[in-house]
């Protein structure tokens, strides 16, 4: 009697715990009854149950539990070509959530999340292509960016139902050329510049040579001018200096001669180098010849 009390209390127990179930919050659930959706029998709408504690029928009903709140699909950079035919590498996410639980079950393979992302990103790389093709890059960047997303966002809100899916937004974060494309325009970037640089160094260098020449002939002209007044002040003082010795010849005659003498005597002998071959008693030595010097 008490095995089977035991026995009956596990039961109850184990009935109990299947039929229980608890949705946490942020959470929506979702019961399949022999492989189909559970609806209501007086709407014939989806069962959709809030968070909190649930009852279901234990070993037949199965709880499948779905993330109600928003995502984000923000995946690698997709590449677009525009109205130009012209590549561009765009960057752009999406923030969704379930809005038919029934559909999203059914449509994704039973809720699988990775499987939804894939069919969205289908749906809502389609928008944007249509939109990038429809617009040259220069419309592109120039401000109808909010356009563009605001159409890509409905066309992929159309077609995403089918998958009880709500789009809430979709966002372009980053549009870029292709490196193979960057990598010629900066290029052709280096070489404008590089020519703007060579020009500019070559005006530079004809300025410098204008103003060296004028430099090179004003140096020219003022070095003449010294050279002519200093061959003016030399002459000017050769002029004194010649009249300064003749006054002092007519003066002093045999004077003056010893003056001459001693001052050749100091420039002939001022360095030790110099050698002089000449008679001792000629006319040059004659004032060390005589003690009077005559």
């Amino acid at each position: 009697m008490k095995n089977l009390l035991i026995a009956a209390v596990v039961l109850v127990v184990i009935l109990f715990s299947g039929a229980v179930f608890v949705v946490s919050e942020g959470e929506r659930a979702i019961v399949i009854q022999f492989g189909k959706v559970q609806r209501d029998d007086a709407t014939g709408d989806t069962r959709v149950f809030e968070p909190g504690l649930h009852f279901k029928f234990p070993f037949i009903d199965s709880v499948r539990r779905l993330d109600a709140r928003i995502q984000t699909l923000d995946d690698v950079p997709d590449r677009f070509v525009t109205s130009e035919k012209k590549d561009l590498i765009v960057d752009s996410y999406v923030k969704w959530k379930i809005a038919d639980f029934a559909q999203y079950y059914l449509s994704t393979q039973g809720g699988n999340k990775l499987q939804a992302e894939a069919l969205l990103k289908q749906k809502v790389n389609n928008g944007l292509r249509s939109e990038f093709g429809a617009r040259t890059i220069a419309q592109i960047v120039s401000g109808e960016r909010s356009a563009l997303m605001n159409q890509a966002m409905e066309q992929a809100s159309q077609s995403s139902k089918e998958l009880g899916i709500e789009i809430v937004d979709v966002r372009v974060k980053q549009i870029n050329l292709p490196n193979e494309v960057s990598n010629a325009i900066f290029q052709r970037m280096r070489a404008e510049r590089a020519a703007v640089a060579r020009e500019h160094r070559s005006e530079g260098q004809e300025q410098a040579e204008v103003i060296r020449a004028d430099i090179d002939a004003k140096v020219t002209v003022m070095l003449a001018d010294a050279e002519r007044n200093a061959r003016q002040v030399r002459g000017e003082g050769d002029a004194l200096a010649a009249q300064i010795y003749a006054t002092s010849y007519s003066k002093n005659p045999e004077f003056y001669s010893f003056l001459r003498s001693m001052d050749a005597y100091r420039k002939s002998f001022s360095s030790k180098d110099d050698i002089m071959v000449l008679e001792p008693d000629g006319e040059f030595f004659k004032y060390l010849n005589h003690a009077k010097g005559k």
